[in-house]
């Protein structure tokens, strides 16, 4: 009891206590570890200090969250992989091993943002946090698999403003009858989603008009359009970000919750070992993603499922496992601002940074990536941000608001389960008679 009483008072120098959002193990042994020094991890024998730290670190961020009991899928989905015994199997492992792999992404990214403060810790957040559909996209583009980036690109982002939006109206809903947030900072975001739907609406309707010219090459010229919109877009971004860390940045400061300073936890990965942590874990993600990808073909053959569904439902759920669960806490305890700003944040940065990124990487790696994405997909998306749009204006919401945005999510979701692969590209032709009058 002394013991639990000093090493408390130690980690709070000014008497504030806080209810720890990690497992009680993980608390004890943090406590322990700026209790005085007198486990074998401060012994003076470099041979017994380094081996007995590294150990301990390495319990530490197992611990600190359930999730990842399902680091066991790992070495089974990698060995799977390896040895190509079944696409089902490499398929289902590598799925289920990207999502504590995504979770201890978030968490060393939260360690180092500890060090290098709120603003940029908050640029590290918003990166790192979209880095396992960047790399999982990245893999694919690679493989040529324009289908599967594209469909995994707005999956990630009708996931995140439909399903984890959805999910933090309801966690927020369930304790008051209304929650706040400041609409200012959610309308411009919403705003420039807008203009996302717009960069992607303008060159699906370009090739649905170009399809009936005969002196035009049209797939020259929507990929003309589409690198165009993508400098335009990233240019936006940047622009976005110096907005909200230069220029604007009281308006986002304000707005970050007055208990932050008493909800911090105690550092538990020093910045060297958080940015170990974080290339390990990076190069795991792109592991798994390879043998994940690779798998998909077999996947379609067998099962029966298109690669828009694959691309569109399955994989955003892999990476956004750990945004998700973040997003519903912070919103349970009534931090509406941040929830908005994991969810809508995060889509903004898929829709203005990500997917431009891969446009522009395609470019150089001689990969046609482009923003021409099915009619049904785009229709789809412009709808969504529609809705979100109308939910999020009033700076108010409740749990029947989060209801909509699943209920939207799942309709989509069932419109793509039984979305036909060979249906692609036939949107086009569809729209284009109609604009043409045939």
């Amino acid at each position: 009891m002394t013991e639990n009483s000093h090493t408390s008072s130690h980690n709070q120098p000014n008497g504030t206590t806080h209810d720890s959002e990690h497992t009680p193990l993980l608390s004890r042994n943090s406590t322990f570890a700026s209790s005085g020094g007198r486990g074998w991890h401060e012994d003076e024998r470099a041979w017994i200090r380094w081996p007995a730290t590294f150990l301990r670190l390495t319990w530490l961020t197992l611990a600190s969250n359930y999730v990842n009991l399902l680091l066991v899928f790992v070495p089974v989905g990698i060995v799977l992989g390896a040895l190509d015994i079944n696409p089902t199997a490499i398929f289902v492992t590598n799925f289920f091993a990207i999502i504590p792999l995504a979770a201890l992404l978030s968490f060393a990214t939260e360690e180092l943002s500890v060090k290098f403060g709120e603003t940029l810790g908050g640029l590290m957040n918003a990166t790192f946090g979209n880095a396992v559909e960047l790399i999982v996209s990245i893999v694919a583009l690679r493989q040529g698999q324009i289908r599967i980036v594209q469909a995994s690109m707005l999956g990630s982002i009708l996931s995140n403003i439909l399903l984890v939006l959805g999910c933090c109206f309801i966690a927020s809903g369930i304790r008051r009858e209304q929650s706040r947030f400041n609409e200012t900072v959610a309308s411009t975001m919403s705003s420039l989603m807008t203009v996302a739907a717009t960069s992607l609406i303008i060159p699906a309707t370009l090739y649905a008009t170009l399809q009936k010219s005969e002196s035009t090459d049209t797939e020259a010229n929507v990929l003309v359009v589409s690198r165009g919109t993508a400098i335009i877009m990233l240019l936006l971004y940047v622009l976005y970000l110096f907005f909200q860390l230069k220029t604007h940045a009281s308006l986002f400061d304000s707005e970050r919750g007055d208990g932050d300073e008493e909800e911090k936890e105690p550092e538990i990965l020093g910045p060297i070992a958080a940015g170990v942590a974080l290339v390990l874990v990076t190069l795991l993600v792109a592991v798994c993603a390879e043998y994940l990808v690779d798998s998909i073909d077999a996947i379609v053959q067998e099962a029966g499922i298109s690669k828009t569904f694959i691309g569109l439902i399955l994989l955003p759920i892999v990476g956004n496992a750990a945004e998700h669960v973040t997003a519903v806490v912070v919103a349970w305890k009534d931090k509406m601002d941040l929830a908005i700003g994991v969810a809508v944040g995060s889509s903004m940065q898929i829709a203005l940074f990500v997917t431009p990124f891969l446009v522009i990487l395609g470019w150089i790696i001689g990969q046609p990536m482009t923003l021409n994405f099915e009619i049904f997909e785009t229709v789809v998306f412009f709808l969504s941000v529609l809705v979100v749009n109308y939910l999020i204006q009033d700076g108010r919401s409740n749990y029947l608001e989060g209801c909509m945005c699943i209920g939207t999510y799942a309709i989509i979701a069932i419109a793509f389960f039984v979305y036909p692969e060979d249906a692609e590209g036939q949107g086009f032709v569809v729209m284009a008679k109609g604009m043409l009058g045939y």
